[in-house]
C-alpha cells in the first residue's frame, strides 16, 4: 500500500509477521503494484519519481527519474519485463525493469495522464487523461492507434479486459464505458450518479467492479450489460 505519508507498506498476512515500512519517496505515494512474480514492487509518487523495491526486510529500492511531475499510475507488463507509468507531465513512459532504465515516452495527451495499462499480451498500452480522451498505443511502433473521445470529463481509470479485446474506462462524467478495441467502438455505457474513480475486471471477464464518489461499489454484469449489485458499506 502507498500513502500520503510518503511510505510504502508491505503487510504480512501471518499474525506473527510484522508489516514492512519502506522509506525513500519524498512525497505521497499514489500507486503501487507487485510484479507478476512477486519479487519486486513498483511505486509512483508525487515526488515525480518511480521506485522499484525488493520486498524484503532491507527494503532496498532503485529510483527511476524521467517524469517532470507527479506520477499517478504504475503497471507491470504480464511478463514483468516492462513498466508503464502515467504522470501529470502529460506523458506515459515505458521502462525496462531489469536494465532499470527509461526506454521511451508517449506524449500526445494535452493534460494530466491519470492511468496507463499494458494489454495482457504486452503489445498495447492504454492511457486515460484529464483531456477527456483514452489513447491506445502500439508498444512496438510507439504510435497512437486510436483516441476514444466520448467521455464528458476527465477519465480517472482505464483497464484491459482479460481477453485483451476490450477496455473499460471510468470518468468524472459519472459513467463507465466499455469499448471494443478491434472495431474501436463503444460496446456498453453505464450511467452512475457520482464520479467513478476506479474499476477492475473479474478474472473471468464476465464482471466489472467500480468504485465511486457516492461511497458505493458497483458490480456490472458484462454479459447481460446491466448493473448486478450496488455494495454499500463505505462511509
Amino acid at each position: 500500500s502507498g500513502s500520503m505519508d510518503s511510505c510504502l507498506m508491505i503487510w504480512n498476512m501471518k499474525p506473527q509477521m510484522r508489516a514492512y515500512r519502506f522509506l525513500g519517496h519524498e512525497d505521497a505515494v499514489l500507486s503501487v503494484q507487485f510484479s507478476p512474480s512477486g519479487h519486486l514492487v513498483a511505486s509512483g509518487s508525487r515526488d515525480k519519481t518511480v521506485r522499484l523495491w525488493i520486498p524484503s526486510i532491507k527494503g532496498e529500492s532503485t529510483m527511476f527519474k524521467a517524469h517532470t511531475a507527479t506520477v499517478r499510475s504504475v503497471h507491470f507488463s504480464s511478463d514483468g519485463q516492462s513498466l508503464v507509468t502515467a504522470s501529470d507531465d502529460k506523458t506515459v513512459k515505458v521502462w525496462a525493469v531489469h536494465r532499470q532504465k527509461f526506454i521511451f515516452s508517449l506524449s500526445q495527451h494535452t493534460n494530466w495522464v491519470r492511468c496507463a495499462r499494458f494489454s495482457p499480451d504486452g503489445q498495447l498500452i492504454v492511457s486515460s487523461s484529464d483531456d477527456k480522451t483514452i489513447k491506445l498505443w502500439d508498444k512496438t511502433s510507439r504510435g497512437c492507434i486510436h483516441s476514444f473521445c466520448e467521455h464528458g470529463g476527465s477519465v480517472n481509470h482505464v483497464d484491459f479486459h482479460p481477453s485483451g479485446t476490450c477496455i473499460a474506462t471510468a470518468g468524472t462524467d459519472k459513467t463507465v464505458k466499455v469499448w471494443d478495441i478491434r472495431m474501436n467502438r463503444l460496446l456498453q455505457h453505464y450511467q452512475g450518479n457520482a464520479v467513478v474513480n476506479s474499476l477492475s475486471f473479474h478474472p473471468s471477464g464476465k464482471y466489472l467492479v467500480t468504485a465511486s464518489n457516492d461511497s458505493t461499489l458497483k458490480i456490472l454484469d458484462l454479459l447481460e450489460g446491466r448493473l448486478l449489485y450496488t455494495l454499500h458499506g463505505h462511509q
